[in-house]
């Protein structure tokens, strides 16, 4: 006999509040789906299941999301060199739209008219959580918890939260839980709320999980070589004892581990949300940091100066656009075609040195490189006339010379 409930598709992490989210939505109704995404996180995931067995679920899925999020993320932002506001790697941004699409693809095989969330209303991950949803699925329907007026009224705090999984009987480890907040992943983990919002409070030792503070790093230097094709990284030798990985995932949790070691990677920031908020963060990003130094220096060989240029404009746009979860987006696509064109050439090998949270650049060579050493030596003419440059010098120089002419005659 077929079930008259509404179907739905939970993002269950196994914490208190997806868990208390699952009772609810079963209370009200719903047969709910828990729906688990292996991103890389640090959870005990069949722990995870059966928790949502016993609160009720009807089927847990876990699904094991590593390898695409490495070629179909994390990559992809590397070739965009894309930092948000200069220094935000987008370790969470980057994750979501993966998670929301393969919950999507869930719903779609359950047949599913309903999705949900556990993001709450003032963050981004409720905008990148639905964008991405209805990019996907136009008919798809959102029951976001936090947002549900019937869903607040009940629950105005972590104690409220507290009270209702006690007289659920929902298992929950402990009572207290670090004073702020983190979201893991392969590409970082990050710290924010609680005692964090206090922008001028130090993250220290007792904070940090990820790395190893700078200070505390070898005071022995790692020597690696990361060699790039299309701009995309297809292989890392660590040259001091010659370990090689070419694995994608397998490469990223390397330089994950070795950047980890050296105490690469650490970032405390006051960041612009999508919804209007400044939050502080802090963020440990080991892998992609020394990724993107690498990235950034084989493109100096072997990239034209003016798609650089041109590309250097979209970087910033390819970022926002991630942060506030436009992913699956029009515009993307066209972003995104416009940066792999510009990745063709980038091939080579960067040779770099770690070393208690720097990333040092040793040299580079690349069988695409622009770079002329006779043209650039100032030892060798190598074909270029440098009388050449008085010509180019005072043909540059018209509108210098035009403006002044105007400021001096107006004073």
């Amino acid at each position: 006999m077929a079930s008259n409930k509404k179907k739905i598709v939970l993002a269950y992490s196994g914490g208190l509040d997806t868990s208390v989210i699952l009772k609810w939505l079963i209370d009200e109704g719903y047969e709910v789906i828990a729906y688990i995404a292996d991103v890389g996180q640090d959870d005990d995931f069949e722990e995870a299941r059966e928790k949502a067995m016993g609160i009720g679920a009807s089927k847990v899925y876990i699904e094991d999301l590593k390898e695409e999020f490495v070629t179909g993320y994390i990559f992809p932002a590397i070739k965009a060199n894309a930092v948000y506001e200069n220094r935000y790697l987008l370790g969470t941004a980057l994750a979501r739209p993966l998670i929301a699409k393969r919950q999507i693809e869930v719903a779609a095989a359950e047949d599913a008219g309903y999705v949900s969330h556990g993001a709450t209303g003032k963050g981004n991950d409720q905008v990148r959580f639905e964008l991405t949803y209805y990019a996907l699925n136009p008919r798809i329907k959102v029951f976001a918890p936090w947002k549900n007026k019937e869903f607040l009224d009940t629950f105005k705090g972590r104690t409220d939260l507290l009270n209702y999984a006690e007289a659920k009987g929902i298992p929950v480890k402990a009572t207290l839980k670090k004073p702020y907040s983190e979201d893991d992943n392969l590409m970082h983990i990050s710290h924010e709320a609680g005692i964090l919002e206090d922008p001028k409070f130090r993250a220290g030792r007792d904070i940090i999980s990820r790395i190893r503070m700078p200070q505390d790093a070898p005071d022995s230097e790692t020597r690696i070589a990361i060699e790039f094709k299309d701009g995309i990284p297809v292989k890392i030798i660590n040259t001091d004892d010659n370990t090689e990985k070419t694995n994608s995932l397998e490469l990223f949790q390397y330089l994950n581990q070795l950047g980890a070691e050296n105490g690469i990677g650490l970032l405390d920031m006051v960041e612009n949300r999508y919804v209007g908020i400044k939050s502080r963060g802090v963020y440990e990003t080991p892998g992609a940091e020394i990724l993107l130094k690498a990235h950034m220096d084989i493109e100096g060989i072997a990239m034209d100066r003016e798609v650089m240029r041109l590309r250097n404009m979209l970087s910033p746009v390819f970022s926002e656009l991630v942060y506030n979860g436009f992913w699956f987006s029009p515009e993307m696509d066209f972003l995104m075609a416009a940066i792999n064109k510009s990745q063709e050439l980038i091939d080579g090998t960067v040779y770099l040195t770690l070393y208690k949270g720097n990333v040092m650049i040793d040299g580079r060579e690349s069988h695409s490189s622009l770079y002329d050493q006779d043209l650039s030596s100032m030892d060798i003419e190598g074909g270029f006339n440098q009388q050449d440059s008085e010509g180019f010098i005072k043909i540059n120089a018209i509108r210098l010379m035009a403006h002044h002419a105007i400021t001096v005659s107006r004073k």
